[in-house]
């Protein structure tokens, strides 16, 4: 008995770890293959480039984690290439789609997935990608920063319904990291709301977007899983139970060696009596087959052929089974009126939805007359959707390009007399008008060609402390000869400047 007793112990108690080991493996494969996923390879990078540059080409796809150039100690440039790092598969996968053969710095880029030197990897990937396709998912990345999820829903909901939206939050209340996910109904929806919106502009931002790569709990599966090797973990046989199966398995085991000795001594009365059914005693707290065990009202699980009583009528007496108490079966009156209430719980709700429907088309219908004048107030009140919405929404952001605190200082100087103290000149003459927080000289292209010193134009870009500094220094500076060029100066778009965009 105790032999048998310790023996399904130890086989359940390996047959735990066992399983555990298999989770364990199949849990790093697949963090392996989401941090593979999340990588990339640029290749063909300009020698002049430096990692700010990289960063600022590929910081709109979503989130980077960090980037590695292979510097030459000899010459201290770096060899030509890099590996970026995104926090999530599908950035990686959108710059793969949208950067491969881009021209910066002079060059066509190359990108492509990072190498591995883990063969079960693919298999794994290949996994994943194939999860991914259950769900109706796109990635949005770019996202203006004062925009919501509301927002980012009313203008994705043209394309169909929308089952959830969520956005990364970020590290303060209110924000977000500046991407996304949105799940459709359907996966025609998803199809159009890529193609549709895809480096749409909106906020000035073009918004990226792709098809989701990865499952809604991929990236959780590190922190979702607990594993433990304790012997005895809570998914296990109670030991009560345990127990029992051994006594049922010693006595069989006793019984065939029974058998066998008679065989063997040649007793075949033995072996023609009826064999002895083994009682296995469940254990305490179990309750016998087909009865549920109930404190309070018991109910009994009647047996075939036992008719249930409906209601308003009188309850039959049950024929339990042997050894149960037997018990009458009554119905409440009171579930008639529960039934009534609720059938006039739905039609208030029917009532309380075709209102709501009727005003939203009201909404609409008011938002598109052009006859009624509105305030920008109001109309940020209004639920509407699809080309409304992006309208709407780029309305609540044009009060931002109001308040810029950059200048732009246009033919001030020649892409020949940029020197190391033409920036601090600058700063110096600019701090007449204000506090001087930033000062960049931007050389833009205007062909192909690096040999070209004519086709490049010079932008210095000066950065105010407060907007009205900017203004004060866009009226004195405008029209201002200096070193023989007459110099134009502007207010710069806040949104563009803030994401490094100087070619507007």
């Amino acid at each position: 008995m105790e032999q048998s007793i310790k023996m399904v112990l130890m086989k359940q108690t390996l047959a735990h770890q066992q399983q555990l080991m298999a989770s364990q493996r199949t849990l790093v494969q697949r963090q392996q293959a989401l941090a593979l996923m999340c990588r990339v390879y640029v290749g063909s990078i300009s020698f002049e480039l430096k990692e700010d540059t990289i960063r600022q080409a590929f910081l709109p796809f979503g989130p980077i984690k960090s980037i590695n150039m292979s510097w030459d100690p000899v010459t201290q440039k770096h060899k030509g290439f890099a590996f970026v790092e995104y926090d999530i598969p599908e950035a990686a996968q959108l710059a793969l789609e949208q950067m491969n053969g881009v021209m910066i710095g002079g060059r066509n880029i190359k990108v492509v997935g990072r190498p591995s030197n883990m063969p079960q990897a693919q298999s794994v990937i290949d996994d994943i990608t194939e999860e991914a396709k259950l769900y109706n998912r796109i990635y949005v990345a770019s996202i203006h920063p004062d925009l919501t999820e509301e927002d980012i829903k009313s203008v994705f909901e043209a394309f169909g319904p929308i089952k959830t939206c969520r956005l990364a939050p970020g590290s303060s209340p209110n924000k977000h990291k500046g991407y996304g996910f949105i799940e459709y109904d359907t996966a025609q929806s998803t199809t159009e709301a890529i193609s549709s919106m895809n480096l749409f502009d909106l906020g000035g931002q073009y918004l990226r977007v792709g098809r989701a790569i990865t499952p809604p709990n991929a990236l959780q599966v590190n922190t979702a899983t607990k594993l433990s090797f304790q012997p005895l973990a809570a998914n296990q046989m109670p030991t009560a139970a345990a127990v029992a199966a051994a006594a049922a398995t010693a006595k069989i085991q006793a019984m065939d060696a029974v058998a066998s000795n008679a065989m063997a001594l040649g007793l075949s009365k033995l072996t023609t009596a009826a064999p002895v059914k083994p009682a296995i005693v469940a254990p305490t707290g179990l309750s016998p087959v087909g009865v549920q065990m109930q404190s309070q009202s018991p109910v009994i699980i009647p047996p075939p052929g036992v008719a249930i009583p409906q209601l308003g009528s009188t309850p039959p007496i049950i024929t339990a089974y042997p050894g149960v108490v037997q018990q009458p079966v009554t119905v409440s009156p009171s579930i008639l009126p529960v039934a009534q209430a609720q059938n006039s719980a739905n039609e208030a709700l029917k009532k309380a939805q075709e209102q709501a429907q009727k005003q939203q088309e009201e909404l609409q219908k008011k938002l598109m007359d052009d006859s009624e004048p509105q305030t920008l107030q109001a109309q940020e009140n209004l639920s509407i959707k699809g080309q409304s919405a992006r309208h709407l929404v780029m309305q609540k952001l044009m009060r931002k390009t109001e308040q810029s605190r950059v200048v732009i200082l246009r033919n001030m100087v020649g892409p020949e007399e940029v020197d190391e103290t033409l920036q601090e000149e600058i700063q110096d003459e600019c701090t007449k008008f204000g506090i001087v927080d930033r000062v960049i000289i931007y050389k833009e292209k205007q062909s192909d060609d690096d040999d070209a010193v004519d086709d490049i134009i010079v932008k210095i870009f000066v950065q105010f402390s407060k907007s009205s500094e900017a203004i004060i220094a866009r009226d004195a500076l405008n029209g201002r000869y200096f070193g023989g060029r007459l110099v134009r100066a502007e207010i710069y778009d806040q949104n563009l400047y803030d994401h490094n965009d100087f070619s507007n």
